[in-house]
């Protein structure tokens, strides 16, 4: 008889501790109620219903006899201990385990110091980087305004729009304006005028959106004050001329001009504005006559 077999389990009856307390006549029961349905009379189809009926009543054997009973329940009790054991130690050797993978993951994990520097390192790289790119990008942006034309010339000077800073005579300059209406002005346009009074170094035209403007270099400052207050252009849209710089007395030779020459000499400043805009509203008004 194999000692491995379950006799309680055989019945179909709770096993172990609880098994050892049932009574003889709950085993009689069971055994009865499984007979039943293991005989080979209930089975005929079943090549295997005699041998699990024959299990059966050596189970139900066993289990009715007193002291064998007894020695199967102490055989399950020591299973039960050695199963038990075997589950503490398997717990034990699993947390021997895991405390010795914690210590070598402790021993072999890098300092926490070192992995400190290494982000700082890293971030610190990071942003240098950025800080290249943002400068680079405005370096870019800085190369291509500067390459860009910004204003329309008619010779090959090189002055900016005062004039000063690149070494010029402003008393050599001329401030032009006039209103943006009909055909306008070019530069060229604006070189044949004053080529009148002398040669013409250079004209920078600054456009805005009612009035035009341009400052005219001559060659010398006898032609600039020759054709500083002189009625230019077209009679519908004339030019009002004033210095950008007024000739001093010392320097400026005897010129007649066509009208109020004392108060053109002494302008200054903001008054350049008022002045501009009383004399164009006089030419205006000397156009409208004519027509």
């Amino acid at each position: 008889m194999d000692v491995e077999v379950d006799h309680y389990k055989v019945l179909g009856l709770p096993s172990g501790e609880e098994g050892a307390k049932l009574t003889e006549n709950d085993i009689k029961k069971a055994y009865r109620a499984k007979a039943l349905v293991l005989h080979p009379d209930k089975r005929p189809d079943d090549p295997d219903a005699p041998a699990n009926f024959q299990s059966l009543m050596s189970s139900y054997e066993i289990l009715k006899d007193e002291k064998a009973r007894k020695l199967f329940d102490d055989l399950l009790r020591v299973k039960r201990d050695q199963q038990r054991r075997h589950l503490e130690r398997d717990a034990k050797r699993q947390r021997m385990v895991s405390d010795l993978e914690a210590r070598e993951r402790s021993a072999f994990a890098p300092d926490a110091a070192a992995r400190d520097r290494a982000e700082e390192e890293r971030i610190a790289r990071k942003l240098k980087e950025e800080i290249e790119r943002i400068r680079k990008k405005h370096a870019k942006k800085g190369a291509a305004t500067a390459a860009a034309p910004k204003r329309e010339t008619g010779g090959v000077g090189k002055e900016n729009a005062g004039g000063a800073k690149m070494g010029l005579d402003e008393e050599k300059m001329l401030k032009v304006s006039w209103e943006n209406v009909g055909e306008g002005y070019t530069a060229e346009r604006l070189r044949g005028f004053f080529s009148e009074f002398g040669e013409v170094e250079d004209i920078v035209i600054r456009g805005k959106k009612k009035r035009g403007s341009a400052l005219v270099v001559m060659a010398t400052k006898d032609a600039a004050v020759a054709a500083t207050g002189t009625l230019l252009g077209d009679l519908s849209n004339p030019l009002l001329v004033i210095p950008l710089k007024p000739v001093s007395v010392t320097d400026a030779p005897p010129v007649q001009r066509p009208e109020e020459p004392d108060r053109l000499n002494n302008l200054v400043g903001a008054g350049y504005q008022s002045f501009e805009d009383s004399v164009l509203e006089k030419l205006k008004k000397a156009g409208q006559k004519d027509k």
